[in-house]
């Protein structure tokens, strides 16, 4: 974050779980892309997410300890995921957001935004100076920040890293190769611990600022 004002507006469509699906759908049967940079790249990655996420919505195993903690929420969170249709973390990793919503859908309303038609977004959520995607953003029904998430979880933001670091040892494709890999593997059991582990944080924060609330009621009634 930095010290430029905290978006609230957001230009473009606003998608949830299930439309973003159908504008997924759209693009791929259209050979389109979102964002700035039109290019046949980017309309390939399109077209291979749409796979991506369709496959994983069809068979996704959410653990019981998230479904859990996510369906104890119970004060109105608002969850926004920066993202492009392009961005193969996203498609690795949206699928449970999306689903995490649904779980919960009294509580939490999910908001998917697009990256390059919401600079001022990225720019105040960056990862350190890079604006990388998705990313979500937690914030309470006053508009106050809980919690962010993302770029992609850590370990795969390690093959990143290492990759920038020593690009000389693999091209581009073999660095998507490996990513994805360790994506396959993994089966979202790192993203849904991270997230589980976000909510849990939120409750936590939450509880102490209701004992702090109580502890001061208590002076206020004292004195």
């Amino acid at each position: 974050m930095t010290n430029i004002p905290k978006p609230i507006k957001i230009y473009g469509p606003i998608f949830d779980y299930m439309s973003f699906l159908v504008y997924m759908h759209d693009l791929a049967e259209k050979h389109q892309t979102s964002g700035n940079l039109t290019s046949a790249a980017r309309v390939d990655f399109t077209k291979l997410n749409y796979s991506r996420i369709k496959r994983m919505d069809q068979h996704l195993d959410i653990s019981d300890a998230l479904i859990t903690e996510t369906m104890s929420i119970n004060r109105i969170q608002k969850w926004y995921v920066i993202t492009e249709s392009w961005c193969g973390d996203s498609a690795q990793v949206l699928p449970v957001i999306g689903k995490l919503s649904l779980y919960n859908n009294a509580m939490i309303e999910l908001h998917i935004l697009l990256r390059d038609e919401n600079p001022e977004w990225m720019n105040f959520y960056h990862t350190k100076g890079a604006l990388s995607i998705p990313k979500l953003i937690i914030r309470d029904y006053k508009g106050n920040d809980l919690a962010t998430w993302g770029p992609r979880p850590l370990p795969a933001q390690e093959i990143l890293l290492n990759w920038k670091a020593k690009p000389e040892e693999m091209n581009h494709e073999e660095f998507e190769i490996k990513l994805h890999t360790w994506y396959a593997r993994d089966k979202t059991i790192t993203a849904q611990q991270e997230l589980l582990n976000t909510i849990i944080s939120i409750k936590s924060l939450d509880n102490e600022r209701q004992n702090e609330r109580e502890i001061e009621n208590k002076k206020t009634f004292i004195v």
